[in-house]
C-alpha cells in the first residue's frame, strides 16, 4: 500500500498585475500551508488554474517550491496533450516531487478507450521514478468511468487515484484513494480513503487538518463539530464560480493572489462581499473550535 498522503492542500496560483505567475507570493503561500501542518501541497490542480500558465513556469515553480516547502510537494500535471503531461512529470521527477496527479487531457471530451491508451502510454513512456496518481476531475475534464479506473489501477502502474468517490472501484486493489469533495471528507475517510485533496485547505488548512486528526482518533464529538464548520464553509463556496470564494477567503488570510481573472456581475459581487463579511466573523469561531 502506498504511504498514506492524508491531507493535501491544493495551492492557488498567484498572478502578477499583467497576469504572469507571481513567484514571491507563491512561496509565501507555501510557507502559509506548511505552517498549518498540512501533510502535502499540490501545485497546479484545477484550483491552481493550470491551463493559464506555461509549462516553463509550472516546472520552475514546482522545482523551487519543492526546495522551499517543509512538507512534501505534489504536482498536478494536467495538460492539453500527452507530451505536455510527460514533460511536466519529468520535471516533477527531477524536482523530487512526492507524486504527480494526472487528469485526462483538458478541453476536448474523449471516450474511455482513448483515455486508457493515454494513461497506458504515459506510464510506459515515463518509465517510473515518481508515484503517479490518476486524477478524476469530472467538472473540468472527461470523467473517468469505474471500469476504466479499475483496469488502470490493476495494471500496477499507478499509485492510486484522487477522485470524488471511489471506494467500490478500488476495493481489493492495493492503491491509495484520495477523496476530493470537502462536503464528503468525513464519509470518504470512513469508507476507506487514505487521504483528501481538500480545496478548503487552501484557505482554512487548520480546520481540515484538525478534522482529519479527529477522525483518525475516533473523536466523534470533535469531528462532528469540525465537519459542521467545513460544510458551512463549503456551502458558501459553492455559490460562486470556481474558485472565486476560495480565493477571497485565502486573501482574507493574507495570501496574495492578484486580481480575479474573470470579473463578477454586480449581483454576484454583492454576494461575495456578504461572504467576506461572514468569513471574517466565522474564522475566529473556527479557529477556537480547532484549538478547543
Amino acid at each position: 500500500m502506498p504511504e498514506d498522503p492524508r491531507i493535501l492542500a491544493p495551492a492557488l496560483t498567484p498572478r502578477e498585475r499583467k497576469g504572469g505567475l507571481d513567484f514571491g507570493a507563491a512561496f509565501e503561500q507555501v510557507d502559509f500551508l506548511s505552517r498549518a501542518q498540512v501533510h502535502g501541497i499540490a501545485l497546479f490542480t484545477p484550483l491552481g488554474e493550470y491551463p493559464a500558465f506555461s509549462l516553463e513556469d509550472r516546472g520552475r515553480l514546482l522545482y523551487l517550491a519543492a526546495k522551499r516547502s517543509r512538507v512534501p510537494v505534489y504536482s498536478a500535471i494536467g495538460a492539453f496533450t500527452l507530451d505536455e503531461s510527460l514533460t511536466l512529470a519529468r520535471e516533477a521527477r527531477r524536482a523530487d516531487a512526492a507524486g504527480v496527479l494526472l487528469p485526462p487531457p483538458y478541453f476536448f471530451r474523449y471516450q474511455q478507450p482513448e483515455l486508457c491508451e493515454f494513461y497506458s502510454q504515459f506510464a510506459r513512456q515515463l518509465g517510473g521514478g515518481v508515484p503517479v496518481y490518476l486524477a478524476d476531475t469530472p467538472d473540468f475534464t472527461t470523467p473517468l468511468e469505474p471500469e476504466t479506473v479499475r483496469a488502470l489501477l490493476l495494471s500496477g502502474q499507478f499509485a492510486g487515484i484522487a477522485a470524488p468517490a471511489c471506494a467500490p472501484t478500488v476495493a481489493g486493489v492495493p492503491v491509495a484513494w484520495i477523496s476530493t469533495v470537502d462536503a464528503c471528507l468525513t464519509a470518504a475517510r470512513r469508507a476507506g480513503s487514505q487521504g483528501a485533496l481538500s480545496n478548503a485547505a487552501c484557505a482554512v488548512p487548520e480546520l481540515v487538518v484538525a478534522l482529519n486528526r479527529a477522525l483518525l482518533e475516533g473523536n466523534e464529538i470533535k469531528s462532528a463539530e469540525l465537519e459542521k464548520l467545513l460544510i458551512e464553509f463549503d456551502e458558501w463556496v459553492r455559490q460562486f464560480p470556481f474558485p472565486v470564494a476560495l480565493k477571497a477567503a485565502a486573501g482574507l488570510r493574507g495570501v496574495k493572489l492578484g486580481v480575479q481573472p474573470v470579473p463578477l456581475s454586480s449581483g454576484r459581487q454583492r454576494l461575495l462581499d456578504a461572504f467576506c463579511d461572514w468569513f471574517k466573523a466565522w474564522l475566529p469561531v473556527c479557529q477556537k473550535t480547532v484549538k478547543g
